[in-house]
């Protein structure tokens, strides 16, 4: 399926003109918490419909560009949902600021089995075709993205492993290579050149979430869970599910009723720590030396 062409727009008047006509205006504007990289907000607008709108510097629309294509490649996939996406753009007021602007999500009374449904949505969701997010190849997406505030490299691959290697644990490892002593250096360098005699290719690609934690779960206007902030590529789902239980994990009914999908294949626990290899170097580079025992514990591991 093609990408859906997002609207972008030179400031958020224009853009609140061509969504809502030329006599709605912002009645309110209510900050809303969470999030370490964009602002947020809730704007009432003067015909009462809400909406949801996150915020940066002008320099770094492509932060909501990217965020914008991995919401429209989750939506295809038609098995979750997802915030509907009404715009991207760029304002020259407040000192020049970019905007995206989405459904407000109301966050309604859990539907009974929340955590089993959402696990077969995203099953269904992993199952789904994604031969056409990656021109050329199998792996990948169609362009890089962002994994919370750093470039997430989507260079298409034709085999899982190499992508992981070459996409995923080589450029954090680079970027932090500063961390690591001599000693760490040659484990990480063997580490990389035995990649598959840890991790498996999947039986088919798979569309991640990419970014699977907690805070990334929300109930949507259905009651049903829903899947917001994305670092989309497709990859094995089992990626996915591994970054759910590196910070705190969700109920054991999720993973219960996941499992029983049949998408984990054997030996998935002894190659979750590695998946999560990726997420622990990315936070390393972000927020510092707090995550290095974790990283050296993992290569440790597995060297």
């Amino acid at each position: 399926m093609p990408q859906t062409v997002i609207k972008h727009f030179a400031s958020l008047e224009n853009a609140l003109t061509s969504l809502f006509g030329s006599s709605v205006k912002i009645a309110k504007r209510e900050r809303i918490a969470g999030g370490d990289i964009n602002e947020a907000y809730g704007l009432s607008l003067t015909d009462g419909t809400k909406i949801f709108m996150k915020s940066n510097a002008k320099k770094n629309v492509s932060f909501f560009t990217a965020e914008a294509a991995g919401l429209d490649a989750l939506a295809q996939t038609k098995a979750i949902g997802t915030p509907h996406i009404l715009c991207s753009g760029t304002d020259e007021g407040q000192g020049g600021f970019s905007f995206l602007l989405m459904e407000f999500i109301n966050g309604k009374k859990r539907i009974d089995g929340y955590w089993e449904t959402f696990a077969h949505q995203l099953a269904a969701m992993h199952r789904a075709s994604a031969e056409s997010f990656v021109p050329n190849g199998k792996y990948g997406f169609e362009s890089d993205n962002y994994i919370g505030a750093r470039k997430q490299i989507n260079t298409a691959a034709g085999s899982w492993i190499d992508f992981f290697r070459d996409c995923r644990l080589e450029p954090q490892f680079k970027a932090a290579e500063n961390y690591f002593a001599a000693e760490d250096r040659k484990k990480i360098v063997w580490l990389l050149d035995h990649l598959e005699d840890f991790l498996t290719e999947p039986e088919q690609p798979s569309l991640l979430h990419g970014d699977l934690w907690s805070g990334n779960v929300i109930t949507g206007n259905d009651g049903k869970a829903w899947l917001i902030d994305p670092a989309v590529y497709v990859g094995h789902a089992e990626a996915d599910i591994a970054m759910t239980e590196l910070f705190g994990g969700f109920p054991r009914d999720f993973y219960s009723a996941y499992g029983a999908e049949g998408l984990l294949q054997d030996g998935y626990r002894d190659r979750r720590d590695l998946y999560n290899l990726y997420q622990l170097l990315n936070h390393l580079n972000m927020f510092g030396m707090s995550y290095l025992a974790s990283v050296r514990r993992i290569v440790k591991k597995y060297v």
